[in-house]
């Protein structure tokens, strides 16, 4: 009688490929003491913390409870996503902050969706609570269409500040996540006119034209975008091959590995749309773009 044979859907290969990505191993282990579970020591250890603090503090003020049960919340379910949250695709420096990270996404979703169901003023007494020098705080919001027909140098480098430089960070770590020129500029371009689009919302959305294109797209983004994918070139042409820290005998050795376990593992290229992409594709493709637009 002849054997059956396993044979593998489309949908196996999808599932497979989905669980690689959200339960990334760790591979090329050189210390394994930091990739071994510590589970029931870790738990052992925060709860004979959370005992000790809670019979040994005082309880006397209503604010300072409310504040450390708060924190102590946060510092508990932080603990539990570093143990049970899944690594998800990054192992670099290490798994354990990459699901503390994602436990942090969650607490501020949860405090988002809190925030849905209150009204203007129950958030200002919130804040005012969590924050007392906040309470009685007003935002002025600078506005930039102002004088528009006064183009000298001297306005021009004014309107360098740290904001500035930010924006260019923000634009290397955009280019760094899509490693794409064409989506980079869709999504700089989309949101020059999103700012139009909410002018009746945020006054200081409107921007003369010299620094709408000059700063916002050719200096901040248009720079930012290509020295972020200057750095993907290069990250592409790497050769990766990890040695072991125990292997190097030199202590320079040793930190320079140190330093580069602050590196990506691998890195690959993203194409994300070619002439025989999928109609599905190409809506993934712009729902990506969609989200991020509004996330900004």
């Amino acid at each position: 009688m002849g054997q059956r044979r396993r044979t593998y859907s489309t949908f196996s290969d999808v599932s497979d490929h989905f669980y690689d990505i959200n339960e990334r191993a760790v591979e090329d282990i050189t210390l394994d003491y930091f990739y071994k579970p510590h589970t029931i020591t870790v738990l052992s250890i925060s709860l004979v913390g959370l005992v000790y603090l809670a019979f040994t503090r005082d309880d006397s003020s209503i604010e300072s409870n409310l504040w450390k049960g708060g924190l102590c919340i946060i510092l508990f379910f932080l603990i539990i996503s570093s143990l049970a949250f899944p690594n998800g695709p990054f192992t670099r420096p290490h798994p354990l902050i990459w699901r503390s990270i994602f436990g942090l996404s969650v607490l501020y979703f949860l405090s988002l969706v809190f925030v849905i169901f209150q009204n203007y003023n129950t958030v200002r007494y919130i804040i005012g609570w969590a924050c007392p020098e906040l309470k009685n705080f007003t935002l002025v919001l600078p506005l930039y269409a102002q004088n528009c027909d006064n183009i000298t140098l001297e306005r021009m480098i004014g309107h360098v500040d740290v904001y500035v430089f930010a924006h260019i960070v923000g634009w290397i770590m955009k280019a760094l996540l899509i490693r794409h020129y064409g989506l980079c500029w869709v999504i700089s371009l989309g949101w020059e006119f999103t700012e139009l689009a909410f002018l009746h919302l945020l006054p200081n959305f409107a921007e003369c034209w010299w620094d709408s294109i000059m700063f916002d797209v050719i200096l901040c983004n248009g720079l930012g975008i290509h020295i972020g994918m200057w750095i993907c070139k290069k990250m592409e042409l790497r050769t990766y091959h990890w040695e072991s820290v125990k292997d190097i005998q030199s202590t320079t050795g040793k930190i320079r590995r140190a330093v580069l376990q602050l590196t990506p593992e691998t890195w690959t290229a993203n194409k994300w749309l070619d002439p025989n992409s999928s109609f599905m594709r190409v809506v993934g493709v712009t729902i990506l773009v969609i989200l991020f637009q509004v996330t900004s």
